[in-house]
């Protein structure tokens, strides 16, 4: 039975400043949203410079999520355990210029083509890391059974692409090209019926974009530090993580009072019929719950596998989401909760899992299974539609063919709350990406897009409509390895 809470520290701070807490919240968000700029800027393919696919975020020397741009949900609640286990691992023997290459679920990671990149701050006078520089972003190919790294049949994790626990991109400020061949294409490439990366060009680009991002935010914060001193920096760090457990417990108080009960559950239900069941025992003295996960399904042989970072981003975004208030998404959102999770089952599988649907449709099933015990809204589309397709890839000999992969996650409709309708066609929860631009896609695709709209109706009536979803119909001009929708 995997148990968590969000780590914490307790220091004798003074009061805080509100100026100086909103001052420092601003500043520490505008450090993500600039990482971000940089990122969309400098990179080429279409699903992080178009989609904007991918998140940047600023850690603390623990790991925990310090703040964030309005990026990717699903994102941002799990980078912080692949900042925490990178730190595990390497110690204090990370040095000025080392950048961090990872992937693996099991070492923080989503889902494989989610690949993050990690670099340490370090103090100018102490050199000792005073933060962490984050950016995730989702890699159209990285190889896999099928072109686009999301094969809908995946049994094993294996068949979906590179998995890599942790990779030094950059050591001491020197780039390893070789290495990430060898992670990228080669290895891969040894799983019986897989491919390598079929475009290690676009996605070593992207790559290097990723780290250029993580640069800017280093040279940010330090101007930051510079600004106001390090003691400073770090005790207003710590007043916006306790303003958001504040806030998080207040809600929680409430949630209560409202339902007239200190618990509250849920259920729904996955396409295969498992079950993910939600349990939350609300103490309203200490303004604190447990989320049990007991009694949700097993692991399943598909790959609708979720790991335990991936819960833990849906239960912080939801908490973030419930909150009528202005702060940024952060670690103290999660310290009031406990997270209960039963080994064995399909929210902590085992480690040759096939988890890349866990990532996009079981995610967003459990936002919807929080969002109902707290009878905050409806239902939203249930996954984040997916579709993938490509060319390249093995051939009948064996030989490894350059290709390309494509994916986009295709826009439904919210659900419907007390007191407001639904959205239609629009990207909810887990995801906050865009769709691919039409003129885009038929400009570098082998594609024509006849149609794509709303599709009327096919929200839910009712006093408060649930937002209708979308219609997007493509022909292919050329043969492909495969379409696949997720």
């Amino acid at each position: 039975m995997a148990s968590s809470t969000a780590s914490q520290s307790q220091p004798n701070y003074k009061a805080a400043d509100p100026i100086l807490l909103t001052l420092f919240a601003n500043r520490f968000m505008s450090v993500a949203e600039a990482m971000g700029r940089s990122l969309q800027q400098t990179a080429i393919s279409t699903n992080i410079k178009e989609r904007l696919d991918f998140s940047c975020a600023l850690f603390a020397p623990d790991g925990d999520l310090v703040a964030n741009a309005p990026f990717i949900p699903i994102h941002l609640g799990s980078m912080s355990f692949a900042v925490r286990y990178q730190m595990q691992l390497h110690g204090k023997s990370l040095k000025p210029g080392d950048v961090l290459m990872t992937n693996s679920p099991w070492a923080g990671g989503s889902h494989l083509p989610d690949i993050t990149i990690i670099s340490p701050v370090f103090d100018t006078k102490t050199h000792e890391i005073i933060f962490f520089t984050a950016s995730r972003g989702h890699h159209a190919d990285i190889g896999g059974i099928l072109p686009g790294s999301m094969p809908p049949t995946s049994t094993s994790i294996f068949e979906e692409g590179a998995q890599i626990e942790s990779f030094k991109i950059v050591d001491g400020g020197v780039y390893d090209h070789d290495g990430l061949v060898e992670y990228m294409v080669h290895k891969p490439a040894q799983y019986p019926g897989s491919s390598g990366c079929r475009n290690i060009k676009d996605v070593e680009s992207d790559l290097k974009a990723q780290i250029a991002a993580n640069h800017k935010g280093i040279q940010l914060i330090q101007a930051i530090v510079d600004d106001y001193g390090l003691e400073t920096v770090q005790e207003y760090m710590h007043h916006i993580r306790s303003n958001a457990e504040q806030s998080v417990r207040n809600l929680l108080r409430d949630a209560a009072k409202r339902a007239g009960t200190n618990i509250l559950e849920a259920i729904d239900y996955l396409d295969d019929g498992s079950p993910i069941r939600l349990k939350v025992t609300i103490n309203e003295a200490e303004g604190s719950a447990v989320c049990d996960f007991t009694g949700t399904g097993c692991e399943v042989r598909g790959n609708l596998n979720a790991p335990i970072s991936v819960v833990h981003s849906a239960v912080i975004y939801c908490m973030r989401a419930m909150l009528d208030m202005d702060i940024p998404l952060n670690a103290g959102c999660l310290v009031p909760i406990t997270v209960v999770i039963p080994e064995g089952s399909l929210l902590s599988p085992s480690r040759t899992a096939a988890v890349c649907g866990g990532n996009v449709l079981t995610s967003q099933r459990m936002v919807d299974v929080v969002l109902k015990a707290f009878r905050a809204c409806a239902a939203s589309q249930g996954c984040t539609n997916n579709l993938t397709f490509g060319a390249g890839g093995k051939d009948k000999d064996g030989n490894n063919v350059t290709g390309w992969g494509y994916y986009e996650t295709i826009a439904g409709g919210s659900g419907a709350g007390p007191g407001w309708h639904g959205t239609s066609g629009v990207h909810t929860h887990i995801t906050n990406t865009r769709i691919g631009d039409v003129e885009i896609l038929e400009r570098r695709y082998p594609l024509l897009v006849h149609q794509f709209g709303i599709r009327p109706g096919s929200g839910g009536k009712g006093k408060w409509r649930g937002g209708d979803g979308v219609v997007r119909e493509i022909e292919f001009t050329e043969g492909l390895r495969g379409v696949h929708p997720l």
